[in-house]
């Protein structure tokens, strides 16, 4: 496993992060996963409060309470459950971040977050005042360091030029090339770690029918499916290609696992061989790229 230091910040998260989002509800495995995640080198664990109405952030802070000085734990904020559990709500403001903080902690069971991150941003929000609650939780010590998760251009310039944030999280794959327009090239500019979701496109690229994506045809999708099959091998298997194309790109992939077979795999991606410029270049040509129609 490889590491990578996240934007400025003094941490270091592993090139494959663990997507706990995947992870089922009451199967009696996944605490075992995680903690064969960690023997395996995956040091970053990736969860929200709105995953499971915050079940999810309980699964995950329970199974590695033991190991919590050796890993990083990143969850996120912003989206609010209503009262009646019929949905959620956008909520950026300062209060209910600062709200939201502390009950992500009581459930992972910890004294500080590793990275904090919106999950999601408009616009629209006061900026100034979300980023200042992000500070002050900073300045206490409740988290190490804060990103957001956003896919919109204009939010992600704005967060860029006016906070400290050392991470964004954004959608990434051969299906999904959006970010290479401007985001990763201004993100890198600045320092700032690009942390991608999303690698294996809905298992599109791997093993799943192929079917209409982003714009893309299934047709075009498919021939992306299947330049990822004629560069994979007994070595390198398609999902570990599918990452290797991300990691070529961005240092950090997060992929969502569920099974014990799946985290084998996935983990062991960095110790497969990279892919040379040619194979990318080919990669590449084998879909049309597209770009962000909103948001700029």
């Amino acid at each position: 496993m490889t590491y990578h230091q996240l934007g400025r910040s003094t941490l270091h998260p592993s090139s494959i992060g663990f997507g706990c989002m995947s992870l089922k509800p009451g199967n009696p495995g996944n605490g075992n996963i995680l903690l064969r995640a960690v023997d395996l080198g995956i040091n970053f664990f990736d969860t929200a409060d709105l995953y499971d109405k915050g079940e999810n952030e309980i699964l995950l802070g329970k199974a590695v309470k033991a190991k919590r000085k050796e890993i990083l734990l990143a969850t996120k904020v912003g989206n609010q459950w209503r009262a009646d559990g019929s949905g959620w709500d956008w909520n950026a403001r300062k209060a209910y971040i600062l709200s939201a903080a502390e009950k992500s902690l009581q459930r992972l069971q910890t004294d500080y977050i590793d990275l904090y991150q919106l999950h999601g941003g408009m616009i629209t929000d006061n900026i100034p005042e979300t980023i200042e609650a992000f500070e002050e939780l900073k300045q206490a010590g409740k988290i190490r360091a804060y990103g957001i998760s956003s896919i919109r251009p204009n939010v992600i310039r704005e967060y860029t030029k006016h906070s400290s944030i050392d991470s964004v999280m954004m959608q990434y794959s051969l299906l999904d090339r959006r970010p290479e327009e401007e985001c990763i090239p201004l993100l890198q500019q600045n320092n700032i770690s690009v942390l991608s979701r999303g690698g294996l496109a809905q298992g599109i690229l791997v093993d799943k029918p192929a079917k209409d994506y982003l714009g893309l045809s299934a047709a075009e999708a498919q021939n992306a499916a299947n330049a990822i099959n004629q560069l994979s091998s007994a070595e390198r298997t398609a999902a570990q290609t599918a990452l290797q194309f991300v990691l070529s790109q961005i240092p950090i992939a997060i992929a969502g696992i569920r099974t014990m077979e799946q985290l084998q795999e996935i983990a062991a991606t960095t110790n497969t061989s990279p892919l040379t410029e040619q194979e990318i270049e080919r990669l590449k040509a084998s879909v049309p790229g597209i770009k962000y129609s909103d948001h700029r």
